[in-house]
């Protein structure tokens, strides 16, 4: 039971598990350190990643017969001014998630796989130019990019707006997967100031926001509202999609 388990989490898994195994689709979680509020964990887009990841993998086999890999997850991720100065928050330059991706995809490529699927958990990471320019590398190698918090529209599972950062979304998932790692008592109401720019805020244009201006506790949204049951609910609807997703791929 626990080897059937793990057989789709590398960071636990055993070569003399997989190794008659065939896979088809490796799964990259790819998330970021930063704070979350006061109540998330530095690593929460990480862990919500590989949690989504492993869940996807799994519901695959499953239901269509689809073998999944999900690896660890990348931790390096790109941030805004005023995240950047906070204790021990990371910020990795587009150079850097390049170089990474592109030593994980050669890898891959020389196994014999042709198919990624990114499940990125940080609002920072955009992934698009990497992926083109890998695409000319290795023109038969599958690469496809998911936003797990953006896959299914928030507005039927959870009641504040906006909420973008260790709101009631993201900590409503957390409280699902991991609740031993919340502590709503020190969460802070995630209050969002505005940029001081107005055709910033209408979306007219778009520059990185200075965190240490438009959040008091890093959060962006009010995470008071946020119950296990109601990030369940999300999730499930999340994985349906994903799940969809990598049956759709291991067909092309």
């Amino acid at each position: 039971m626990n080897k059937e388990k793990n057989s789709s989490d590398l960071s636990v898994v055993r070569w003399g598990t997989i190794k008659e195994t065939p896979y088809e689709v490796a799964i990259l979680p790819w998330g970021a350190i930063e704070p979350h509020n006061y109540h998330l964990p530095y690593a929460t887009d990480c862990i919500l990643s590989q949690s989504i990841a492993l869940d996807c993998a799994r519901k695959a086999s499953e239901t269509a017969g689809v073998r999944c890999m999900v690896m660890p997850p990348i931790y390096l991720g790109s941030q805004n001014p005023g995240q950047w100065n906070k204790p021990f928050c990371i910020h990795a330059r587009s150079e850097t998630q390049k170089a990474i991706m592109t030593d994980i995809v050669s890898s891959l490529y020389g196994q014999g796989f042709r198919k990624l699927l990114l499940i990125n958990g940080h609002g920072g990471n955009t992934f698009k130019s990497i992926v083109r320019d890998l695409a000319v590398v290795y023109p038969d190698f599958y690469i496809v990019s998911v936003d797990w918090f953006a896959v299914v529209p928030t507005q039927d599972y959870f009641e504040e707006i906006p909420d973008e950062h260790a709101g009631e979304q993201e900590t409503s998932v957390m409280l699902h997967y991991h609740p031993e790692y919340v502590d709503m008592e020190m969460a802070g109401d995630g209050k969002v100031a505005a940029t001081g720019i107005p055709s910033i805020e209408k979306k007219i244009g778009w520059m990185p926001r200075n965190w240490d201006e438009v959040s008091r506790d890093t959060g962006i949204g009010n995470p008071k509202k946020s119950t296990a049951e109601k990030g369940r609910r999300y999730v499930e609807a999340v994985i349906s999609r994903i799940v969809e997703l990598l049956d759709e791929l291991n067909r092309v």
